[in-house]
């Protein structure tokens, strides 16, 4: 009923949003005409052609509108207006140009019940920067190091479908503001005012066209944002209303003006139907009235595919019959049998031929690394030469199962800047494939232990652990589930091209709802990380993790592994050794002397101090991770230092020495089931 009232006043709200925009124009027109004459820019597209715009990515141009990414899983695309607009007088740049804008655009789901991430207007001197990588942070900037830097000159306007808390974001339906950041400074539910007191929500991803306004008025420093279904007039009130807002160290003399659009695990088709801009007036009026419409179209792709198929259905079958025989042994050779929990835990599913295809039918020379019951490979994937880690399961035991369900599960669904980003899955009879990102610089064990052309200095080893401190504050507090990885260990961080660490390996991660208490379960892990009260009890929680991340710690600042056998008796146990180092004020022995004292004193003290009370025995006198970022980030003193309780014997030793002596390795994994379960080395 309320949207039949709104449509029955469109001629009242026409009138008005013609009066708001006369008035706008008015204010234009105060402006110097020398002015006036050297910035205006005004264009209109109510179909697109490329002799206008420029593509980059998986932008193509699609019948009358742009599709930003196609139909493609991991894509990234965008769309600009060929030239550099003006945006500050070059006689005085410290002021900016205002701009108006209004377009038509169209999200459409793969998933009825799940969506990609959504789209942004954009405004950059750079059309496509380097180091940009596909899936990832709407195509809007190439990785988090440079979010919130002046030198981005990035201004956007999101239309997001995805949350992710990692940017605070407040649902997975919103309007954002972006300056230099993808933490946005003004967010709003998607929806739009009727009648300026009651407010329509709106499903951006529902395929349905919606028609966006943006206008910032530079004179009076407002920027407004409106969004309603496409046809119908720009609401009164702005769905977005910023005051006292300045883009002058924002925007450069001369932008790039456009769309971004990024895709992950799950596609979403993106579509820019129609588009106008202005600078120092009122964008042109769109004609909505005759753009496609792509709310339908699978159902009607379907039908069609539908009568095709019955038409034919006699010649194939002949077809099918004489050929029978082939296609099976086809079939077999690439099997791919769909289970039930398949698409409950993750609907992304790679074709093994692709997979094959990838690793070079999984070639020795492709080989990462191994552990446990599984393989790691290097990979190229065939249809958008995307860099991917194939983990092969070997043998599909009830742990393989249960470790492919937990790592599809938890890091299938998550997201965040230090953690490895699953990409999906393959099963092939009883084989077991999971492919993530390929990280360019291997796990951290190998830079520190494995002979590295570079030695990797202090300060690389301390933004590492601040980065795997940062994904493990998100898996305990900050999603949707307590998510306790069970496995923290060197092998386990891997590097990006820029050496950012990311916590990978979920395969022994377990989901919990926060405050609830763990299950019993199977004591698993690598031996020197785990925690004396999962050894007695086989409950993990976050306290086991912080534990391992302690012993984490100490290892990255001592330069050793924590169990050694190669070295005397008393030092064969590192976290025993540091604290007797401690005891006897020597604590800065324990410092690797292959950095050459080439190190920040009172952060490698702050290292082995915090190293040593997250490694606390006792669960209560470790740290919560949210504390722990703090403290290596500067924002909280280290508490006041408290000797760890001792025992008699410390439980990494006596863990060790339980063992089996062809199992004492220096990076053995145990599980009360004597089956080795530690995550793969790659």
């Amino acid at each position: 009923m309320e949207i039949l009232q709104y449509r029955k006043s469109e001629s009242k709200s026409r009138w008005s949003s013609r009066v708001e925009g006369l008035s706008v124009f008015l204010v234009f027109c105060l402006l110097p005409a020398s002015l006036i004459a050297q910035a205006h820019t005004n264009f209109i597209f109510n179909q697109f052609n490329a002799s206008t715009l420029e593509l980059y990515g998986n932008a193509s141009f699609h019948s009358e509108a742009i599709s930003l990414n196609g139909r493609f899983e991991f894509s990234m695309g965008r769309a600009f207006y060929r030239h550099p607009v003006r945006m500050k007088d070059s006689g005085s740049l410290n002021s900016t140009f205002s701009f108006s804008t209004t377009f038509v655009f169209s999200i459409v789901p793969s998933l009825s019940s799940q969506s990609g991430f959504g789209l942004a207007f954009i405004m950059t001197p750079y059309k496509s920067p380097k180091g940009f990588l596909p899936g990832q942070y709407l195509g809007l900037i190439s990785n988090l190091s440079v979010m919130g830097k002046a030198s981005s000159h990035l201004f956007a306007v999101e239309f997001d479908t995805s949350k992710n808390s990692e940017f605070a974001d407040i649902d997975d339906n919103h309007v954002g503001v972006d300056l230099n950041n993808l933490i946005s400074v003004e967010s709003k539910p998607a929806g739009y005012w009727i009648n300026n007191s009651q407010f329509q929500e709106l499903d951006l991803k529902s395929g349905q066209n919606v028609q966006a306004w943006i206008d910032y008025d530079n004179l009076h420093k407002e920027l407004k944002v409106s969004i309603a279904e496409g046809g119908l007039d720009r609401p009164q009130k702005p769905l977005l209303y910023m005051k006292n807002i300045s883009l002058i160290n924002i925007l450069q003399e001369e932008m790039y003006v456009g769309f971004s659009a990024a895709t992950g695990m799950i596609y979403e088709e993106n579509y820019i139907l129609a588009w106008s801009f202005s600078t120092n007036g009122i964008s042109p009026y769109l004609n909505t009235s005759n753009l496609p419409s792509f709310v339908h179209r699978k159902s009607k792709s379907l039908n069609s595919r539908l009568i095709v198929g019955i038409s034919s259905a006699c010649g194939v079958l002949l077809l099918v019959v004489v050929g029978a025989s082939f296609v099976r042994l086809k079939r077999k050779q690439y099997k791919q049998a769909i289970e039930e929990w398949e698409m409950e835990y993750w609907p992304h599913r790679f074709k093994y031929k692709d997979v094959n295809i990838a690793t070079k039918g999984f070639q020795e020379e492709e080989l990462l690394g191994s552990g446990g019951f599984s393989r790691v490979y290097r990979g190229v994937l065939p249809r958008n030469s995307l860099q991917v880690a194939v983990k092969c399961i070997l043998r599909e035991t009830d742990d393989g199962v249960k470790e492919f369900l937990a790592e599809i599960s938890s890091l299938g669904r998550l997201q965040h800047r230090n953690l490895v980003q699953i990409r999906g899955f393959c099963r092939r009879e009883k084989q077991l494939f999971i492919v993530y990102d390929y990280m360019p610089n291997g796990s951290l064990d190998k830079m520190i232990f494995g002979n590295p052309k570079k030695m990797l200095d202090w300060d690389h080893r301390y933004r590492i652990l601040r980065d795997v401190a940062a994904g493990l504050l998100y898996l305990h507090e900050e999603w949707e589930q307590c998510v306790v990885h069970r496995d923290i260990k060197s092998s386990n961080v891997l590097l990006d091209s820029e050496l950012n660490g990311k916590l990978g390996d979920f395969g022994l991660a377990r989901l919990y709802e926060h405050n609830e208490n763990s299950h019993t379960t199977h004591v698993v892990g690598t031996l020197g990380y785990i925690a004396p009260e999962f050894v007695e009890t086989g409950k993990a929680s976050p306290a086991t993790d912080v534990f391992s991340f302690g012993i984490l710690m100490l290892e990255v600042a001592c330069g050793r592994r924590p169990v050694d056998l190669s070295l005397q008796s008393e030092k064969i146990v590192m976290v025993d050794w540091v604290r007797e180092l401690h005891s006897t004020s020597s604590l800065m022995d324990a410092a690797d002397p292959k950095l050459g004292g080439q190190y920040v004193e009172s952060e490698m003290e702050r290292m082995l101090k915090l190293g040593l009370i997250c490694s606390n025995p006792q669960p209560e006198g470790r740290l919560g991770m949210r504390q722990v970022l703090q403290i290596l980030e500067e924002e909280a003193p280290l508490p006041g230092f408290v000797s760890p309780f001792y025992l008699d014997e410390s439980p990494v030793s006596s863990s060790w020495k339980s063992l089996p002596y062809s199992s004492r390795g220096t990076d053995a994994s145990i599980s009360m089931s004597n089956s080795l379960s530690g995550g793969v080395t790659a």
